[in-house]
């Protein structure tokens, strides 16, 4: 049911070793979200384990990585700072109920009205907050507490492993795919920096990842309305940042792998992880753009992907923490550049200047409104400006061409859609002071699509009432003449 495991052994290793490669990702990504959420550690870790391993099993995304984001976290800070971490946890849990429901309820297919502008825009933002995030690597904090730029020798080493990162996952593809390049990039420039005694950060200089298994957990907080008014509109926040990332990052591993998700089942898996991540004081997660590409980049494809990147992290948390805390921080970075410039849609350059000026302006907004704000703004922007320009575009496109028969009777034959936007110019079609005794309006062209529609519909027989003439709606199609219909005798023109 769940296809935990691929159906070829080669599938099943690539899943495995991507899996490994994920892992090793995810480890300094937690630890940095909990820095910027204000919580331990090991609870960003415990999340990305507990998140991963949940929505890759019931999640409608096979290949799809999971677990604390930065997203998330720069919303969740303020919950902490104000009332402590175990507000946290009970936020977690509701943000996990509000999906599991979006999911009963099916809101998942609202993703196809996200504009592909909008998921341009989307993954560009995405990409540049990939790489800002990485630049604090690249700085430390000096005796007086500020945070300055690596010395010039410290500096040259970081920049050196980061190049050499990237060059080995870029060019060994060329020769091998026998093993994921990240993966083989991590454990070479690994080896260079123990072995050649380099003096270079390392995944222990931002913290131990070493811990125990999570451990079931009742938030202690008290069970009542104050603490409902205090959870619950981060917790709405919360869960509509994480579904609207999750299911956006889902759209683009499918265009990748030329496969499709599940959006409501994925709404589900990811409500479900949440849930069990608060009673098991994580916190929260949703899926990771970045992770998704280092997995499907890396050969993953299936469930076990996941899964294996989920019980790998357990493993490093639980009795290999050794291991990771001695990988050089330049070695993940180089693996998250070659994500970022894996991620930004570079054509957006070149076609920019071809597509129509609304869409180039959307994807520049989204992107710069991901950066400065957040996920959720960033595309609820993109999506009304999208929808407003549509709206305003339609609205004149209303037109009719007119002929008065050998009866006498003048004929309208509309073209185009009859809208709240297209309203005013529907209005200027008709002359009731010089026009004929009786009207036809023909709509075989057109459709009436709102309350608006049959509201200036009547607008205009009243008028032609006051001048003493006949007005008669032809040719609505069944889903007009639906429409009509349940207006009942809010419609007053007469239909033929």
């Amino acid at each position: 049911m769940f296809d935990l495991i691929s159906k070829t052994k080669m599938t099943l290793k690539a899943d495995v070793l991507s899996g490994l490669t994920v892992a090793l990702a995810l480890v300094p990504e937690a630890v940095a979200f909990s820095f910027v959420a204000g919580v331990d550690p090991l609870i960003g870790l415990y999340a990305a384990f507990m998140v991963g391993l949940i929505t890759s099993i019931f999640g409608g995304r096979p290949g799809m990585i999971s677990g604390a984001t930065g997203a998330l976290a720069v919303v969740m800070v303020s919950l902490v700072a104000n009332h402590g971490v175990e507000y946290l946890f009970a936020t977690v849990v509701l943000m996990g109920i509000i999906q599991v429901l979006a999911g009963a309820l099916k809101l998942g297919k609202f993703v196809r009205l996200i504009p592909h502008s909008v998921m341009l825009g989307f993954v560009n933002g995405l990409a540049i907050i990939i790489f800002l995030a990485q630049l604090s690597q690249f700085k430390t904090v000096d005796d007086g507490g500020l945070t300055t730029w690596l010395p010039s020798g410290d500096m040259t080493i970081m920049l050196a492993l980061v190049a050499l990162t990237m060059a080995i996952i870029h060019f060994l593809p060329k020769l091998t795919k026998a093993i994921p390049s990240s993966l083989a990039a991590i454990v070479v420039v690994t080896g260079i920096v123990k072995f050649g005694g380099l003096d270079t950060r390392t995944v222990v200089d931002m913290a131990s990842v070493g811990g125990g298994f999570p451990s079931f957990h009742i938030p202690s907080v008290p069970f009542n309305l104050e603490t409902l008014n205090i959870i619950f509109p981060y917790a709405a926040i919360l869960a509509a940042i994480g579904l609207i990332e999750s299911l956006m990052t889902l759209q683009l591993v499918d265009e990748i792998t030329e496969t499709r998700g599940r959006a409501n089942r994925e709404c589900f898996g990811q409500g479900l992880a949440n849930i069990v991540t608060g009673f098991f004081g994580g916190m929260g997660g949703c899926a990771m753009i970045g992770q998704s590409m280092i997995n499907v980049n890396s050969g993953g494809r299936g469930r076990a992907s996941g899964i294996s990147a989920a019980l790998f992290l357990l493993f490093f948390i639980v009795a290999g923490s050794a291991l990771i805390e001695m990988i050089p921080l330049a070695a993940l970075v180089g693996v998250m550049f070659m994500v970022v410039l894996g991620t930004f849609e570079w054509s957006s350059f070149r076609v920019i200047r071809k597509i129509p000026k609304m869409d180039a302006f959307v994807i520049i907004l989204v992107s710069t409104v991901t950066v400065f704000t957040d996920l959720a703004i960033a595309v609820f922007c993109g999506v009304i400006v999208s929808a407003l320009a549509f709206a305003w575009e339609k609205s004149e496109q209303i037109k009719s061409e007119e002929n008065i028969d050998e009866n006498g009777v003048k004929h309208y034959f509309l073209n185009g859609p009859l809208f709240f936007g297209s309203v005013e110019s529907f209005k200027e079609l008709f002359n009731p002071k010089e026009d004929p005794q009786r009207i036809h309006i023909d709509f075989s062209a057109s459709r009436v699509c709102d309350y608006s529609s049959i509201e200036v519909i009547n607008n205009i027989v009243e008028k032609y009432k006051a001048q003493g003439k006949e007005v008669y709606i032809t040719n609505l199609s069944p889903d007009c003449a639906s429409v009509i219909e349940k207006a009942g005798n809010v419609f007053e023109a007469k239909t033929i």
